[in-house]
């Protein structure tokens, strides 16, 4: 499955190659063009952070509070998990369109994706608390894991940090809410269920899309539309678990009801933290084979591989000898056909992993182990 973002009303639809795609939900699209390897929080109070304004990590978010079992406690659930976690969630408007964010401590840091930021260094930040909307200036932004902070130039003094969990605790079955701006309508709640754990979907770069592929995705059947990109995914303990980001779509029927992906809590605030102390990402988590690749065609004028266009000077396949002009055919055992193939692969790795990559050269088919850098 390929995936595209789902932003907000810039209004421009998502296209896709294939039949079943993803689309980031900015309101924004995807493709399939060639890409560089190395992209050219129960009680309300509890969700507060100290006062050294870090946003919170709370182990165990992953269970999900029912509050007794019958349905008017299930009901006060919802209710108070929206009451604890809504303040937290900001809808940010660009010159192209809008998407939502998180606040993640009190010195105004706020977390969303790269598609909702794109290449604008300004925002418009209106908070769900009704204060008047705010200016914002871009941190760091990480189109390779769609992730990105931007940072509030005036920061009220009641904002409120939401409370992240604990996502490797989550069960297949449990209960979640989406918060954000679909379509615009701000601080907008939709229900539903994890639907499946560690996901890997790729997203297209039209409409706003990063081209990323994304790995350990958080798949849920909670509602997620454009402008739910960059919000939050939370369960019935008021933890933050995820940042919706991808929704499946059909290119006949448009978006694919009930399948929605979020980047899990563990990567937005591993990702997010070296961005707020770095201005950059240092340790992305995500294997890098260190080449810039382009899809190539064979004489049947099918999909024979990746032609390596350039090798990054000290990477992993500059270290295992691979050049210009030599064309990847498989990662181990998984054939590379087109670059999201190869793309998709590499995504099943991490930095440090020891992999086998055979290629051809000039006609000569060969094998090279090496290991897999970060791609930071």
């Amino acid at each position: 499955m390929s995936c595209s973002s789902v932003r907000g009303p810039s209004r421009r639809s998502a296209l896709a190659a294939g039949a079943v795609l993803c689309v980031a939900a900015l309101l924004a699209g995807c493709d399939s063009g060639s890409d560089p390897d190395s992209v050219p929080r129960p009680e309300a109070a509890s969700t507060t952070a100290g006062d050294s304004g870090a946003a919170s990590r709370t182990p165990g978010g992953g269970a999900a509070a029912t509050g007794g079992g019958d349905g008017a406690a299930l009901q006060r659930a919802y209710e108070r998990t929206v009451q604890a976690v809504l303040p937290s969630v900001v809808q940010i408007t660009t010159g192209d369109g809008l998407g939502s964010g998180i606040v993640y401590d009190r010195r105004g840091h706020i977390v969303t994706n790269a598609h909702v930021v794109g290449d604008a260094r300004s925002f418009d930040v209106t908070l769900a608390t009704g204060h008047a909307t705010l200016r914002a200036g871009i941190v760091a932004s990480f189109p390779p894991q769609d992730l990105a902070v931007i940072k509030l130039e005036q920061p009220p003094k009641d904002l409120k940090p939401a409370s992240f969990g604990d996502s490797g605790a989550l069960r297949i079955g449990q209960i979640v809410l989406a918060m954000g701006s679909p379509l615009g309508l701000s601080g907008s709640v939709t229900q539903g269920i994890v639907s499946a754990l560690e996901r890997t979907v790729g997203e297209g770069r039209s409409g706003g899309g990063t081209g990323a592929t994304i790995g350990n995705l958080v798949q849920t059947s909670a509602a997620i539309n454009p402008g739910n990109s960059g919000g939050a995914l939370v369960t019935l303990d008021r933890q933050v678990i995820g940042v919706p980001t991808l929704a499946a779509a059909d290119l006949e029927r448009g978006l694919a009801a009930g399948i929605g992906f979020a980047i899990p809590a563990s990567t937005v605030t591993h990702i997010a933290d070296q961005m707020i102390e770095h201005g950059r990402v240092t340790d992305s988590g995500k294997a890098a084979l260190g080449i810039t690749g382009r899809s190539v065609l064979g004489p049947d004028y099918q999909p024979a591989g990746v032609a390596v266009v350039a090798v990054a000077r000290g990477g992993a396949a500059d270290r295992a000898g691979l050049r210009a002009g030599d064309v990847v055919l498989r990662i181990g055992d998984v054939p590379t056909p087109a670059l999201s193939a190869l793309t998709d692969a590499r995504a099943r790795h991490r930095p440090g992993d020891r992999v086998r990559v055979t290629y051809d050269r000039n006609g000569d088919e060969r094998t090279a182990s090496l290991t897999l850098g970060d791609l930071s």
